[in-house]
């Protein structure tokens, strides 16, 4: 699907909006003239024709070069069309019917292919891009792509893998061009890909190598291989059998996976026929979540219409991709070396970047201008023109717009909500295309996108030619679909084929008609583009795409000997999360008491020195149960009295009513989060 998007970036073209043409527009300006008008019957002096003549020329020149909207693909105001006249289910105006799209390219079905079409392109044209310290982007060609992941998947072959689709083969890395090279290895061959992560934890881990019988894992330093040799010498990982390390490695790595019955190989030493994928071969099997009792294997088709594959899109038109040195630290710095064109971020980095352009204007006077320049720019983009030469832009935004490495035509935000504020400044500032996009892994990614020529922020966009959105009735959060509000549900072709020998939570995500249930809450905008407002599941992300279940951090920290009740909150515009503790009232003042601080039940829950030690013992026993470090709490707030049935904030079972403990709470909430960013 994002190929259509990129059919759509072909169409923007500027016109004056209107259908007229500049002699049209030039003939408004002049005033209305009698039919018997002539030059002859005027009487100016010289100097008053030069002035005219001056005023004229000024005036083409301002019609020819002034900025022009962008030309939308549809009618803004309708960007979703009702299937078969039901409001609450809407496909993309950008379809001719109700048939959704499945492929771009007939030629082009799977990711395979994808790559295979730019190689057909680009040739010998650079494809994947690294950098040392210090020094420019290194590019290695389409051509020599190719050719190593042939070398790589033949050597896979070569040590007991299947070429089918359900050889799983693991890959512990981070992103690099080995990456990439590893992953096409894999289809090239029709072998399914199945990334790790460090977030993952031990247990989970555990729970993916076995679940998928995982023999091979590639990675890319000498500490992912101890972990992992680690659960052999255990006996909990028994099929692991090969590891393949992209960086050199140890002597005694290689004795310690001999003596557990672990291969341990570099990658040139695997690089030594070619069974290409169908469409309906399994191409990636993804884990997400942070626990196996929330873990998510998701089955995802050899498909295109990825969201997630993003990058394989731009293979797919022969585009070069750079990769940062592996440093977040020095990411600004990658970015400013490699000038990129196109720059697919998570809102987190555009929330940096806003806080550093706000947080480096001190003086009223420079604060003031900004403001105002922001203001014009702003005013510009409610009309529909997007550019970075006006004259704010070469007076102001230019070392913004630079640090970024000057050539931004566009960038695509998506894994979390973007603060509108923050969109609409950063259109303005950065001069360039910004796109939101939502969607799940489970849908391959993406379902609705921004439309381009529309400017506005809020939404989410219409859906994508290759789904269809509807929302359906949650009568316990009373969102009616009939009110254009429900549980987001999606269906098309890029939505998933179920999650990995579990036919149970399979059965509870795809229902008999094929629709993916999402968990989030969605709203009908007039014009046709969706609103994220809620979450109906209890799982949601942080501002930087993390995965977060307050559930289980929950139970963790009512281990605190002062914590009687807990609720974690985590916003989607928000970095970390925050808490409201109910006190034990059977040890609290005791508690306080050891550690010098002396009051009532009601004083303590006020004293900002109780509040820290508590969050201190909270942040403790987190650490001390593996909790990561965004899955910590960073603020709290003691409240004296207990959540009860008979207050609603627990049910009948005596589980949290988190929509109504937010609700609540709301005030103590908005504190927390706004004194932070203080």
């Amino acid at each position: 699907t994002f190929l259509t998007f990129q059919d759509w970036l072909r169409s923007l073209r500027f016109t004056g909006g209107d259908g007229k043409s500049e002699m049209d527009n030039l003939k408004t300006l002049l005033p209305s003239l009698p039919t018997s008008f002539s030059l002859s019957s005027l009487s100016l002096s010289p100097s008053s024709i030069i002035g005219l003549g001056a005023l004229a020329s000024l005036t083409t020149y301002w019609l020819v070069t002034r900025p022009r909207p962008t030309q939308p693909p549809c009618d803004l105001q309708a960007q979703s069309i009702p299937v078969q006249g039901d409001q609450s289910c809407r496909r993309s105006a950008l379809l001719t019917d109700d048939n959704l799209l499945e492929f771009y390219y007939e030629d082009t079905k799977t990711v395979y292919d994808m790559f295979q079409r730019g190689l057909q392109i680009a040739g010998n044209g650079p494809c994947l891009g690294f950098r040392n310290p210090g020094e420019p982007y290194q590019w290695i060609s389409y051509t020599e792509v190719a050719e190593r992941a042939q070398v790589l998947g033949s050597g896979l072959l070569a040590k007991g893998c299947k070429p089918n689709p359900q050889q799983f083969v693991g890959i512990f890395a981070q992103n690099r061009p080995e990456w990439v090279i590893a992953e096409l290895a894999c289809y090239t061959f029709s072998m399914a890909l199945v990334p790790l992560y460090d977030t993952l934890g031990l247990e989970a881990m555990v729970h993916i190598l076995n679940l998928a019988e995982i023999s091979m894992v590639i990675c890319d330093k000498e500490d992912k291989a101890e972990s992992l040799l680690k659960h052999k010498e255990k006996g909990v990982t028994p099929a692991l059998s090969c590891l393949v390390l992209f960086n050199p490695f140890s002597a005694a790595l290689l004795e310690r996976g001999r003596k557990c019955g672990v291969e341990i190989l570099q990658l040139s030493q695997i690089m030594v026929r070619n069974i290409p994928p169908k469409p309906q071969d399994l191409a990636v099997v993804c884990f997400t979540s942070g626990t196996t009792a929330h873990l998510n294997p998701l089955v995802l088709y050899c498909i295109v219409h990825s969201f997630s594959l993003l990058q394989v899109s731009m293979f797919c038109h022969g585009a070069r991709v750079g990769f940062y040195q592996g440093d977040i630290s020095l990411l600004m710095d990658d970015i400013k070396t490699l000038k990129p064109t196109f720059f697919p971020v998570v809102p987190r980095l555009l929330n940096r970047i806003y806080d550093k352009i706000v947080g480096s204007v001190t003086s009223p006077l420079r604060r003031a201008l900004l403001h105002y320049a922001v203001r014009r720019k702003q005013a510009e983009l409610s009309s529909g023109v997007v550019r970075n030469n006006s004259v704010w832009d070469r007076l102001i935004f230019n070392k913004i717009q630079a640090s970024l490495g000057g050539n931004l035509r566009f960038i695509l935000t998506a894994s979390a909500p973007i603060s509108p504020t923050v969109l609409s400044f950063l259109r303005a500032t950065l001069g360039c295309l910004i796109f939101e996009g939502y969607g799940q892994t489970e849908c391959t990614a993406g379902c609705t996108f921004s439309m381009p020529g529309d400017w506005s922020a809020g939404h989410v966009g219409a859906p994508l030619p290759c789904a269809m959105v509807k929302l359906t009735d949650i009568p316990d959060m009373n969102y009616y679909a009939k009110n254009g509000e429900g549980e987001i549900c999606i269906r098309g072709h890029s939505v998933f084929r179920g999650y990995l020998k579990d036919e149970e939570r399979t059965g509870e995500t795809l229902d008999a008609d094929g629709w993916l249930h999402t968990g989030d809450v969605g709203q009908w905008l007039p014009n046709g583009t969706l609103r994220i407002v809620d979450r109906k599941k209890h799982i949601f992300k942080l501002s930087q795409g993390e995965y977060i279940a307050p559930e289980k951090i929950e139970n963790v920290y009512t281990r605190c000997v002062p914590v009687l009740q807990v609720f974690v909150h985590g916003d989607s515009l928000q970095s970390y999360l925050i808490g409201v503790v109910v006190p034990d009232p059977e040890v609290f003042v005791d508690w306080a008491k050891e550690r010098g601080i002396v009051g009532s039940y009601e004083e303590l829950c006020q004293n900002p020195d109780v509040k820290k030690a508590v969050l201190e013992d909270m942040t403790a026993v987190g650490k001390e149960a593996g909790l990561k470090s965004f899955e910590q709490v960073k603020d709290l707030y003691l409240h004296p009295d207990m959540f009860s049935v008979s207050n609603g904030l627990l049910t009948p079972t005596l589980k949290s009513r988190r929509v109504d403990l937010r609700r609540v709470f709301s005030e103590q909430i908005a504190r927390m989060y706004r004194k932070s960013s203080v």
